[in-house]
């Protein structure tokens, strides 16, 4: 039995504005995002770089996960950002030639 995945990440820009979300498909998701597939927060502030991301089996864990990372104060959000990408750089810079499947 193949198990499925869920992610929590989180998305910036040029300036300090982040969106959290959860997916089951990180790369399609994050593809979304940078190709403004869908109106809103990310498109609107240009949020185009993929800064975190953390992968789980339990999609009950993820949720509980992203709801604690929303409740965090900021500090601890950049914390939390730097722990893994202390350079903040775009994690999927390299990700996409076309269309993820």
């Amino acid at each position: 039995m193949q198990t499925r995945s869920f992610w929590v990440y989180i998305m910036g820009g040029a300036g300090k504005t982040i969106y959290i979300g959860i997916t089951n498909n990180l790369p399609r998701r994050v593809w979304e995002h940078k190709n403004k597939i869908r109106p809103g927060f990310t498109a609107r502030y240009n949020l185009n770089k993929l800064l975190f991301y953390a992968e789980f089996n339990d999609p009950r864990e993820a949720i509980a996960f992203e709801k604690k990372i929303k409740g965090l104060l900021r500090r601890k959000k950049d914390a939390l950002i730097d722990s893994m990408n202390p350079e903040q750089k775009d994690l999927a810079a390299d990700w996409f030639d076309e269309s993820p499947s």
